[in-house]
């Protein structure tokens, strides 16, 4: 039997489910502070007159293939059953486009669509495309590209800006900012993927295939996620400061790294619950406040900081513990200076006035008299 002709299998339709359910803690913090900005998307959409909603939509017309039940029709099916799953209302426009890499984004603001390239078509299976769709409804759905707009200004204006070095560094900053919510915001759709689906197995396959291509079939998931966890906590420092300049500049965390992510969210039971019916709805959303989300965001990055074997997280907790036993130590050193000051001071006061404390005398002091040493 091929993939295409495996028996359907059953989704649980996740009715009125909010995006906060799969965001990221890091990434909704972010979203949940900018939607409280009344007006901003409208200022972000006048910026993205520059590069042309309608522009960009009318190229992949002419150029690529929109999907609907009559053009690539299993495509079309495998895309209304994720967004079943996450209860996406409307379905944004969907488009092909021929390309050899596997590749998928969610472009626009007043009207997304979502592009696939023909590489995933012809070598994804039936569920790791639908998860791979869930993946970009999961953007949307979030409202990612208003975002993901600013970091095309900023990139942009860095660029025309190189040749001031303030106006630079400080872009470049903003920019670094961005890049790291960006990572966080792909591992929110990865949920957003796998909640799709409902295949935790599909979605590591989808990652396995965007890092060593479509043919899975001379790759082993358990040495998969062995290498996942080699790269997370293997090696020294050097390897520490590598994987830093690797991921600086980049939009997407490295696949290895998002398969230990989604896992690490399935196995802290997060998932289940979800799919258990315990997930924010979306009639709530405008309750949602953002210094419990900031405080989230913030728990997420210790408890991620404290659960790393990364060699150089490693060394700053060790460091960390290190300023607290120090702390400790300094702290009864200056007890015991404290101590040594007032003995001396007593010491003096005693000599001044002809004796020792605890000595028992008034007096110059004979034989036999004792003089407190240090």
């Amino acid at each position: 039997m091929a993939p295409g002709d495996a028996p359907a299998r059953r989704r649980i339709a996740l009715t009125g489910i909010s995006s906060r359910a799969w965001e990221h803690p890091a990434d909704r913090g972010a979203l949940v502070a900018l939607r409280e900005l009344r007006g901003f998307d409208d200022v972000v959409k006048s910026f993205f007159g520059v590069w042309n909603e309608r522009g960009f939509r009318l190229s992949y017309l002419a150029t690529g293939i929109r999907v609907d039940h009559r053009q690539f029709p299993a495509v079309h099916q495998r895309y209304a059953e994720a967004a079943a799953a996450l209860d996406v209302p409307e379905l944004p426009e969907l488009f092909v486009t021929q390309s050899p890499w596997l590749n998928a984004e969610a472009i626009g603001l007043e009207r997304p669509f979502i592009v696939v390239s023909s590489a995933c078509v012809q070598q994804l299976d039936p569920d790791e495309l639908r998860c791979l769709l869930g993946h970009e409804l999961g953007h949307v759905g979030s409202g990612h590209a208003v975002y993901k707009t600013i970091l095309a200004i900023l990139t942009r204006w860095a660029a025309n800006l190189n040749w001031l070095p303030v106006g630079a560094v400080a872009l470049r900053a903003i920019m670094a900012a961005m890049l790291e919510w960006w990572r966080r915001a792909e591992l929110s759709a990865d949920r957003a993927g796998l909640l799709a689906g409902q295949d935790p197995a599909a979605a590591l396959r989808l990652l396995m295939k965007l890092a060593g291509g479509g043919d899975l079939s001379q790759i082993d998931t358990t040495a998969f996620l062995e290498q996942a966890a080699e790269y997370e906590g293997g090696g020294d420092l050097r390897d520490s400061l590598h994987k830093l300049r690797m991921t600086a500049g980049s939009t997407h965390p490295v696949p290895v790294a998002r398969a230990a992510q989604l896992r690490q969210w399935v196995d802290s039971g997060a998932y289940g619950r979800v799919l258990a019916g315990e997930y924010p709805r979306r009639a709530d959303d405008s309750t949602a406040r953002v210094s419990e989300e900031i405080k989230a965001a913030a728990q997420a990055y210790r408890e991620e900081f404290a659960r790393s074997t990364d060699p150089l997280v490693g060394l700053l907790r060790r460091v960390g513990e290190g300023a607290d036993d120090l702390g400790s130590w300094v702290g009864g050193a200056a007890d015991r200076a404290r101590s040594w000051r007032d003995a001396a001071s007593a010491a003096t006061d005693a000599q001044r006035s002809g004796g020792w404390p605890g000595d028992g005398r008034n007096g110059s002091g004979g034989e036999g008299s004792q003089r407190p040493t240090g």
